[in-house]
């Protein structure tokens, strides 16, 4: 069952990989705007997500993309997403893939 549940998870993550901020034309994960991810026994996963800034007016465009990605997965019957703020992103959650292609030195 453990790997069935590490297996979703990565399928979540890659799903999440696609779902490109319209912005920064890199991707939320690399990007390190997801906080978690989890799914229950009846396929709702929930994920905790963070902008770059407060007032993102791209909110709800990443919100469909993500809600789309992810029910595209057989195992997902329902998406809700958790905008946090705690922690406070910065540059230095994202991957070194992000940093390059955003020009981020550090």
């Amino acid at each position: 069952m453990e790997n069935k549940t590490q297996e979703l998870q990565d399928q979540m993550l890659e799903a999440l990989s696609q779902v490109i901020d319209p912005e920064l034309r890199c991707d939320i994960v690399s990007l390190g705007l997801v906080y978690g991810l989890a799914m229950d026994e009846n396929g709702h996963v929930t994920v905790k997500l963070t902008l770059t800034t407060m007032g993102c007016p791209l909110t709800a465009v990443l919100d469909t993309m993500i809600t789309r990605a992810l029910l595209a997965i057989d195992a997902v019957n329902s998406v809700k997403i958790d905008l946090v703020w705690e922690p406070a992103w910065s540059p230095d959650r994202m991957s070194r893939y992000a940093k390059m292609v955003l020009g981020v030195h550090s």
